[in-house]
């Protein structure tokens, strides 16, 4: 049986990322595995660009079963190449790390295949019992009807909703201070600061089943 590995925000935590997904191929002892990433993999921490470079890899290696999402992060710092918003919200944001990890003072010097990565990450994936995504939902909106903004930047109403979705929704995008994911009946917040120096999060999860099936964590 398969299992699927959901890691939420990392901010440039590369070294628990590393362990993060060492623990997971241990977990997994040889079954199929999938990985998903949950967006916001830069900023704040002191090595995006080498998390960058591990998830493009990942990528190019196990295409089937290697999937990242776009977080707000990202976003921010493509609208930053753009010139659609001003870059001191980006550098107040950990856009400023970000920058010190490429050794550059411009965001127009990323590297562009980085900036292209960017560009092609999705921003949902459903597996028909879950249904993975950044931030959130519009609670008030189906799935399929969704905008890029709530699926980005969203907190309430949908962090205080309670209705069933049809799907398990699972997010990231605001930040846990107590180290422990926040698993309610309609949805899962795997963000558990790991850019403010709490734990990387992966939940597990099973074909058969839609609540996880464990938690691994890297302090």
């Amino acid at each position: 049986m398969a299992l699927t590995y959901v890691i939420g925000d990392i901010h440039g935590a590369l070294q628990k990322l590393l362990t993060l997904i060492q623990r997971c191929e241990e977990h997994v002892a040889g079954r199929p595995m999938k990985l998903v990433f949950l967006g916001d993999y830069i900023d704040r921490g002191p090595e995006s660009e080498g998390v960058v470079r591990l998830l493009i890899d990942l990528r190019s290696k196990m295409p089937n079963q290697v999937i990242a999402l776009r977080g707000n992060h990202e976003a921010t710092a493509l609208a930053i190449v753009d010139g659609e918003i001003p870059v001191i919200h980006w550098l107040s944001q950990g856009g400023a790390a970000t920058l010190r990890s490429y050794g550059i003072e411009d965001a127009n010097a990323l590297p562009r295949a980085h900036l292209d990565w960017m560009r092609s990450l999705p921003l949902t994936l459903d597996d028909g019992r879950r249904f993975f995504v950044h931030a959130g939902i519009a609670p008030e909106k189906p799935l399929d009807a969704q905008q890029e903004r709530d699926l980005l930047w969203i907190r309430e109403p949908f962090l205080s909703d309670a209705r069933d979705y049809g799907r398990l929704i699972v997010h990231g995008h605001t930040p846990l201070f107590g180290n422990s994911p926040e698993l309610r009946s309609n949805r899962l917040n795997l963000d558990t600061g790991a850019g403010y120096g709490g734990p990387l999060t992966a939940a597990v999860f099973a074909e058969d089943q839609t609540p996880p099936i464990a938690f691994l964590q890297v302090a």
